[in-house]
């Protein structure tokens, strides 16, 4: 009893809240008083004893009658992850008898192929020693799929490691390419790489190229490229793989069941799965860089390389500092380039060059690193920059090549501070002239002082320019609330729109009656009315017709002559669709009816 009672206080202590516990020890003391003591037992379990690298299991350390207060520890074990998930618990109660279990759950990730032994684990459950059994665990090295089950569309997904070349130099940059295939209709996720032999091999820079489809032999799979850089550190026959990955796929779930609501499986019932992915292992050769042929100059440059030198200025007195910027452009490892030492510099004092590399591709390959170095010249016989050489080994040629640049003239005078000294034709030497006076003797009489005239302040043009700061300040001011008076009131904007309109309209009118164009006059004219009747009652203007004169402008009130010249002109617009006008005076005339009834609405307060 006393066991069965420190089991529900440790499942209590596993419960998520203080009511949760609370229940589950009220729960544990029922049971407990109503069933005998029940004796305590320790197991340990794999859910699976074989395993690929690159996969992960559970190690389950299952308590019956009794648990411990704390989860048990497990000894580290090399070249095993294991990491700890939780606890579950389960009660029966059968026939009147109760069984509880708790099952404390880790994750296993191997992490190298071969046989591990989970050694005995041991806990302490109502003051006695319990233990596991020691587990054995076997884990395989991955292997790539068979060509057969590729070309048939059998694999979900699979994985190839590509070389561009089986045979590298010292100090040369392969990228090779790892490619993910996924067949299509295959939902998947992140790619987890988990083991990257590469023996004699600086893994660098990893860049995910661009996705593209392809048959491979039955089916049709999404490809996935991964770009690699890879630098050897040691000559021979060096192996590169097998790269093993792990990504998630979806798949049709296993234990599928026909849903009410879904009778026909349109809405798909599946499930993830992990698959562990691997890749053949490739074999290659590093070579060292020949000694024979070697330049003079060599200092380990590999690659394919172009030489630019530029310099300035070309024109200097002796002792004055001349910029050479000499570029390398190519494809190798850039940052590890250097300048060699360079011959025929000896009437020169150079300086530490300054870099600056700048590349082109995510890996640092391909691009321009400039060297900046200062030089001077120590005397006037100098007339040329030396030659700038630069010697690399070119894999591809599979021979060491040297790119110079020839001398770039130059000319240096004599430097201004060592003047020579002037001989005369009967040989005896003549001293240099001295210096001309630079400095003036101070003036001690100021002379006679004048006035230039009367001060800024008292002069009308300084203060009229003071003003100006004012007046601009006044005017914006004005200006503001006129804005802001537009923008609250937008009848008085609308009656300035409208003001315009008509402005414009009345010189189109004109135009269109000189020209006797009177179907285009009448269509001016309409829209003039509406847009000024509009505005004054407050309405759109495309809803204004001659109705309006009844509707709206009668129960208004106003004279009677107001309305009969507005309701004639509405006629006019209507029967000049049928019948129009072929004179200009008859058009001239109207225009002068229809200033007149602006003018009239205008002035009536509606």
């Amino acid at each position: 009893m006393t066991k069965l009672l420190l089991f529900f206080r440790a499942v209590a202590r596993s419960c998520g809240t203080t009511r949760l516990r609370l229940a589950c020890a009220l729960a544990g003391s029922v049971l407990a008083f109503g069933t005998g003591a029940l004796g305590a037992s320790f197991t340990a379990s794999l859910d699976r004893d074989t395993v690929t690298l690159g996969e992960s299991l559970t190690l389950s350390l299952t308590f019956s009658g009794g648990a411990p207060e704390n989860p048990p520890a497990l000894p580290a074990i090399r070249n095993l992850q294991i990491d700890y998930v939780g606890p579950s618990s389960q009660f029966s109660f059968i026939n009147g008898q109760v069984s509880s279990t708790v099952t404390h759950n880790f994750t296993v990730t191997p992490r190298q192929a071969g046989e591990f032994t989970i050694p005995a684990v041991t806990a302490e459950v109502a003051g006695a020693k319990l233990a596991t059994q020691p587990l054995k665990l076997k884990v395989l090295a991955p292997n790539a799929p068979p060509p057969a089950a590729v070309a048939a569309g059998n694999e979900p997904a699979f994985m190839k490691l590509v070389l561009p070349r089986k045979e590298i130099y010292m100090g040369d940059t392969m990228l090779a390419e790892l490619q993910l295939y996924v067949r299509s209709g295959v939902r998947f996720g992140r790619l987890q790489l988990t083991g990257f032999p590469a023996d004699g091999f600086n893994v660098g820079k990893m860049a995910e190229g661009q996705r593209r489809q392809m048959q491979v032999g039955n089916a049709i799979y999404t490809v996935i490229p991964v770009s690699i850089a890879l630098n050897p550190v040691k000559t021979g026959a060096l192996n590169l793989g097998p790269v093993t990955a792990t990504l998630v796929i979806e798949v049709p779930s296993s234990n599928r069941r026909r849903d009410i609501f879904d009778p026909f499986g349109m809405f798909g019932n599946t499930e993830e799965k992990q698959v562990s992915l691997a890749t053949e292992t490739e074999a290659l050769r590093a070579l060292p860089l020949p000694t024979q042929n070697s330049p003079p100059n060599f200092n380990g440059a590999v690659g394919s390389y172009s030489l630019s030198v530029t310099a300035g200025p070309t024109n200097v007195a002796a002792g004055d500092p001349i910029t050479v910027r000499v570029q390398i452009s190519g494809r190798g490892a850039l940052d590890a380039l250097t300048l060699p030492a360079q011959a025929g510099w000896e009437d020169f004092k150079t300086y530490p060059p300054t870099t600056k590399v700048e590349t082109s591709d995510g890996f640092g390959l391909q691009g321009t690193k400039t060297f900046e170095e200062v030089v001077v010249p120590q005397s006037a016989e100098v007339n040329a920059l030396p030659p700038i050489s630069f010697s690399f080994f070119d894999p591809d040629q599979k021979a060491y090549r040297t790119v110079t640049q020839p001398a770039l003239p130059l000319v240096v005078r004599p430097s201004a501070s060592a003047q020579a000294p002037v001989v005369t034709q009967g040989g005896r030497r003549q001293d240099t002239p001295p210096p001309a006076q630079d400095i003036v003797d101070i003036k001690q009489h100021l002379g006679a002082m004048v006035p230039v005239g009367p001060p800024l302040v008292q002069q009308p043009w300084f203060l009229a320019v003071q003003s100006v700061p004012v007046l601009a300040w006044i005017s914006t001011l004005v200006w503001r609330r006129r804005v802001e008076s537009l923008a609250n009131n937008p009848r008085l904007r609308r009656r300035r729109q409208v003001a315009q309109i008509l402005r414009e309209g009345l010189v189109e009118l004109r135009r269109l009656a000189t020209e006797n164009q009177s179907d285009a006059f009448f269509a001016t004219l309409f829209r003039l009315l509406q847009e000024q009747l509009g505005e004054r009652l407050d309405l759109p203007a495309s809803a204004i017709t001659e109705a309006v004169i009844e509707e709206h402008l009668r129960p208004r009130g106003g004279a009677e002559p107001t309305w009969a010249p507005l309701q004639e002109l509405f006629q006019t617009c209507n029967l000049a669709r049928y019948a129009p006008f072929k004179s200009s005076q008859e058009l001239a005339a109207i225009i002068t009816k229809f200033e007149a009834v602006s003018h009239q609405l205008q002035s009536l307060e509606l």
